[in-house]
């Protein structure tokens, strides 16, 4: 939700980092705030709270960022970059030039990139102030947190718990105001299921809309997308809007349409949902999830949304299959080359030896066949969409889960054969290249956050992001911690 802007000209620190991020923007460019007032309320936010969490890694020295701020405040006068001023940290899976970049794996424990990632020069050249990374787990894989160079991050809600991953250092930042806009990334629910377990909202794009790289292949690993994380639906448009865009180095990105956060003004006039919930029982769900979300799309009705159950026709175990052929085929190769050196292989976790040992093991023909089967989910999707405006699913399949369980070997009684089978929820707006929200739907009994997916058809992304901008409207609680 938005924070009322404060009539102070100076405003208290914790009220400074409790300001959105489209207002700390506002109020630097108007000069009621600098830079170095900003810089240092959530420098101070990150040394309070951080070392209970572990959300943000790597962080800069504090005389370095402040001398960069003041650099700022110096050229104020002429600003007009649409980040100018704000401290952003980088998620730990994109390379940060002279900023070290792990990728959450000893083998890259020491890394200082020499160029940043597309999106990442992005945001350096609009002005923000990059103060260091946000954790991950070991190159992505898997929805918990933790690595053997910086250790887990913890919940924002409940220490004991994870805080989801592979952006769970920036939802955890977010929610406990260490930062007030955060970048993501996301394969198989990585902005969505984190978002969802911290109570923040995390927007997977159309496949497309942000540049990918500069990676060694461009053409065919179009699964993994980066994404805009906020406490709020404006300030996740405000980054999106430097994030989006075509780029030369990646072919087949593509021109924004427009400004998304000016894209959020005209109020949405409602729509129908189709809500997909279990699939008839097909995805195992944790006691009290679907009921969280029902409950949402209810209090959604009151923005004139109204939703509909719908069990599509389709084979979703073949479709399943197809979202861990592809991942293999893209994610284990890219890999294989740690594997293949010796002295790389011990540092590598379980599940990436998993990833990369059936990636050998695929052929040309299994690889077309998952692909032929994701098309055809991709048309199935558009049917859909004649008749619907958004897809509802829950973000995950269970609630947070003890920081120190790897993945859940069981969800309601029925076993997980691998370590990301338990997020298979996640697969549906992967495989369609759909851009999807994840929205906060509130805590069960036991003070576990959830969220529930909005998904939209391809390239409506201003649509997904109006419709989460009418449902975060009618929320009875404040987003974030």
């Amino acid at each position: 939700m938005m924070r009322p802007e404060t009539k102070h000209a100076v405003p208290p620190a914790g009220d400074i980092c409790r300001l959105s991020a489209v207002e700390l923007a506002g109020a630097i460019r108007r000069k009621k705030l600098s830079v170095r007032e900003v810089v240092t309320a959530f420098l101070d936010r990150i040394e309070a709270v951080n070392p209970l969490v572990n959300a943000i890694v790597s962080l800069r020295d504090r005389g370095d960022i402040l001398r960069e701020a003041d650099a700022a405040d110096a050229r104020q006068a002429g600003a007009t970059e649409t980040l100018f001023g704000l401290p952003i940290a980088i998620k730990d899976l994109a390379s940060t030039t002279g900023l070290r970049t792990s990728f959450g794996s000893p083998i890259f424990a020491d890394f200082v990139p020499q160029e940043d990632d597309f999106f990442v020069e992005r945001i350096r050249n609009t002005g923000a102030i990059i103060i260091g990374k946000t954790n991950v787990p070991e190159f992505g894989l898997g929805s918990n947190t933790y690595n053997n160079v910086f250790g887990p991050t913890l919940n924002a809600f409940d220490p004991a718990l994870t805080a989801g991953g592979s952006s769970g250092g920036a939802a955890v930042a977010l929610a406990l105001d260490m930062v007030p806009v955060a970048d993501g990334s996301d394969f198989g629910g990585s902005l969505r299921n984190p978002a969802g377990w911290n109570n923040v909202y995390g927007f997977r794009p159309s496949q497309g809309l942000v540049p990918a790289g500069p990676d060694l292949e461009v053409f065919h690993a179009q699964m993994g997308i980066e994404g805009p994380m906020g406490r709020n639906v404006a300030d996740m448009a405000l980054l999106l809007d430097v994030q989006a865009g075509y780029h030369p180095r990646a072919p087949l990105s593509y021109e924004k349409p427009g400004s998304f956060l000016e894209g959020l003004a005209p109020p949405s006039t409602g729509g129908r949902i189709a809500w997909l919930g279990d699939l008839g029982g097909h995805l195992p769900i944790e006691a009290g999830i679907l009921d969280l979300c029902q409950a949402a799309l209810g209090r959604f009705a009151d923005q004139s949304f109204a939703f509909e159950p719908l069990l599509p026709d389709f084979d979703f175990e073949a479709l399943w299959q197809a979202f861990v052929t592809l991942r293999q085929a893209s994610s284990g190769c890219a890999l294989k080359v740690h594997y293949d050196d010796p002295s790389r292989r011990g540092l590598l976790k379980p599940e990436a030896i998993w990833e990369i040992e059936n990636a050998m093991r695929l052929t040309a023909p299994q690889i077309r066949a998952a692909s032929v089967v994701r098309t055809s989910w991709h048309r199935m999707l558009l049917s859909i969409f004649e008749r619907f405006d958004l897809i509802a699913l829950p973000t995950a399949q269970v609630f947070p889960f003890e920081v120190g369980l790897h993945w859940p070997c069981e969800v309601a009684g029925r076993p997980m054969d691998s370590y990301h089978r338990w997020m298979q929820v996640s697969a549906f707006a992967t495989l369609g290249g759909c851009p999807a929200v994840n929205v906060p739907v509130g805590f069960d009994g036991k003070g576990r956050p959830m969220g529930m997916q909005l998904i939209g058809r391809p390239r409506g992304d201003l649509a997904v992001l109006r419709a989460a901008a009418a449902y975060e409207a009618i929320l009875p609680w404040q987003a974030g911690a």
